[in-house]
């Protein structure tokens, strides 16, 4: 499919540093001995999409709260199994579970970002996912997100594009439209979070409803239009396939669990942002030559401000 022409780019930051992190190895290491590997594979990362897509802009996307209480407060279970146990010797409360290498690697990424007005936005009580909502919502023109989370399908529109980050190299890496979407995941984008809620999702401890999976979803949502739809089939008599006895009495017992998940998942797009999304240019070059020296990257550095160079001159 085409991609749009001088997109914003949207980066869901953790989803690609911690890609980074995991796909290159820890020997990879700074000049004082400390991993690099999610600092290196995040600049090569960024480098490549700049060229890729030509953006008129960045913007990267920041979790303040990766896990708010609003939404655990709705689902208790929300990312619970992600949180570090308080009793382990050097863990806190309420922090997530990460390689201890990864942390410094973060806050590298960010101070790099910073330096080169590469524009880092968060929200506190809100997750990434949340202003990538916003963000994309409020922008004028064309955007492309770039993230692993299938959440963010739901974004898709006219004019918002997901670019997945599935397993194998960005050469893999689906760009999805609408009807991309609906080819690879057999609903709308808008109905995709009825599709997760119904199915369950364990990497963000969403229970689901019991027998229910993925192609039943999809089924339900295709014949009933949404969860509210679908609710309303289990109540209706006489059933309506692919509406059966059991799915009702199922769906029935877990309506407020599922209504409560739909909540959690579904991404907030009214958040107050900064501004508009300026051009991307080093507003601290000693800063981010002092980190590039520091952490080893001065080549990925070098590469980054080439490829956003270029995209200016566009």
């Amino acid at each position: 499919m085409p991609a749009p022409h001088r997109p914003l780019l949207v980066l869901d930051s953790a989803s690609l540093y911690y890609r980074a992190f995991y796909a290159l190895p820890e020997k990879m290491t700074a000049p004082d001995g400390r991993p690099h590997n999610a600092i290196r594979g995040f600049l090569s990362t960024v480098t490549r999409l700049v060229d890729l897509h030509a953006p008129s802009a960045i913007v990267a996307c920041w979790d303040n709260d990766w896990r708010p209480q609003w939404r655990v407060d709705l689902i208790a279970s929300y990312k619970a199994h992600r949180v570090a146990d308080p009793q382990a010797p050097g863990a806190e409360a309420n922090a997530e579970a990460e390689p201890e290498s990864l942390g410094p690697q973060a806050e590298a990424i960010a101070g790099l970002l910073d330096a080169a007005g590469i524009p880092r936005w968060g929200r506190d009580g809100y997750e990434a996912d949340d202003v990538i909502g916003s963000v994309t919502t409020q922008a004028p023109g064309p955007c492309v997100v770039v993230s692993g989370d299938r959440d963010l399908v739901q974004l898709i529109d006219e004019r918002t594009w997901l670019h997945l980050t599935v397993n194998g190299g960005m050469d893999n890496w689906p760009l999805l439209d609408a009807d991309a979407a609906v080819a690879r995941f057999g609903v709308p984008p808008g109905r995709y979070v009825d599709v997760a809620v119904l199915r369950g999702d364990p990497s963000d401890g969403l229970p689901g409803v019991p027998g229910i999976g993925a192609k039943t979803a999809v089924a339900l949502v295709t014949a009933f239009g949404d969860l509210e739809g679908i609710l309303a089939a289990a109540d209706a008599d006489p059933l309506v396939r692919p509406m059966t006895a059991r799915l009702a009495q199922t769906l029935t017992q877990n309506a407020d669990v599922v209504r409560r998940a739909r909540r959690v998942t579904t991404v907030v797009r009214d958040l107050p942002l900064p501004g508009p999304v300026p051009a991307s240019a080093p507003v601290d070059p000693v800063r981010l030559s002092a980190l590039a020296d520091q952490w080893g990257v001065r080549r990925q550095v070098a590469d980054l401000e080439t490829a956003l160079r270029q995209t200016d001159d566009e």
